[in-house]
């Protein structure tokens, strides 16, 4: 058997891992081939190919990234994206197509597999942490580390010139990331998507710290929005799968807090350094885990499913159940956190 693999949207630590357990296994116990297709669904759509075997993926464990690249292209925009697809497995002789991604790049293999016949099988990657069907997504741990090791470095220059910080961590519509980091790191603030903000409650317990002489961190996901207010987007623009480019909401936030409280108020927007880098043992280890388990699903020839972790088990859940919904961070979880707000 011949089996493709793609890794599609947004790059996140431990694709490689992904690939390396996936190529491994299909080797050495299967007696499989390997495609690896560039750039997400581009590749496909292209034909743009690398060959994928065991030297391939020797050393790839601790890298960042994604040896096969990655993009945001919608296949389903174009109307000849099915066919062309279609066109490439059958030139290349692939019997099956492993594609790693998040919410649009599973999306895309749900319809794919479902609607038109291609046996895909899935692997969910978003460092969000914000797919239903797994209680984690690998790339998640990684980003958490980053965001809290920089709270941590923050809350010194913070003190050492009393001035509050805002620090701007990923999250569209879940705030996973910003409530772990916040609370590991000791935030004072943490604003996430799920719970609409009040400025005047913010400054609040800005000003209740700084009372006691203690310069404070406040922690924001990217997609959290005020009462009154709206998402803060960079320009207006979106990507192909309609989603529009946020930035600016911690720069907004600490333009707020500077005129409401009269205190200097910075902002660190962590960004892509955030999925950035190696990844951490977690992620190498759920990664390595997932591509072990989407291999064997392609042997089984269980296809139209996503390879999620429940517990420490790795089970199989219909692609079209891991993209239906959303996970968001639990009103109960985020109110736990609200005894060291202000």
């Amino acid at each position: 058997m011949r089996v493709g693999v793609l890794t599609g949207g947004g790059d996140c630590p431990g694709l490689n891992a992904v690939i390396r357990g996936v190529v491994r296994k299909g080797v050495q116990e299967y007696g499989y081939d390997f495609v690896g297709f560039r750039d997400g669904w581009r590749g496909p759509l292209e034909g743009d190919t690398v060959p994928l075997d065991i030297p391939a993926v020797r050393g790839i464990l601790p890298r960042g990234g994604t040896v096969l690249g990655s993009s945001r292209t919608n296949p389903l925009k174009r109307q000849d994206g099915i066919r062309r697809i279609k066109d490439t497995l059958a030139k290349e002789e692939v019997e099956a197509l492993i594609t790693i991604g998040g919410e649009d790049t599973l999306g895309v293999a749900a319809r794919l597999s479902g609607e038109y016949g291609v046996p895909c099988v899935g692997v969910p990657k978003t460092i969000d942490n914000d797919l239903s069907a797994t209680d984690y997504t690998f790339g998640f741990d990684t980003a958490v580390g980053v965001a809290t090791e920089a709270i941590d470095r923050l809350h010194t220059t913070a003190e050492s010139h009393m001035r509050v910080l805002v620090v701007e961590v990923m999250g569209r519509h879940a705030g996973w990331i910003a409530l772990h980091s916040g609370l590991a790191g000791g935030a004072n603030v943490i604003l996430i998507p799920e719970q609409r903000f009040d400025i005047d409650q913010v400054c609040a317990w800005i000003e209740s710290r700084f009372k006691v002489r203690y310069a404070p961190i406040v922690v924001i996901a990217e997609g959290a929005m005020p009462k009154d207010g709206q998402m803060v987007l960079k320009d207006g623009s979106t990507d192909s799968f309609g989603h529009v480019r946020l930035s600016g909401v911690g720069e907004w936030l600490a333009k707020e807090i500077e005129e409401r409280t009269g205190k200097e108020a910075r902002t660190t927007v962590l960004g892509h350094t955030q999925r950035g880098g190696t990844p951490s043992a977690f992620d190498r280890w759920l990664a390595t885990r997932f591509g072990l388990h989407a291999i064997d699903a392609v042997r089984d020839g269980d296809h139209g499913k996503m390879v999620a972790l429940r517990g420490t088990d790795i089970v199989r859940v219909p692609l079209a159940e891991a993209t239906t919904k959303l996970k968001t961070v639990d009103p109960k979880l985020y109110a736990e956190a609200g005894v060291f707000f202000g």
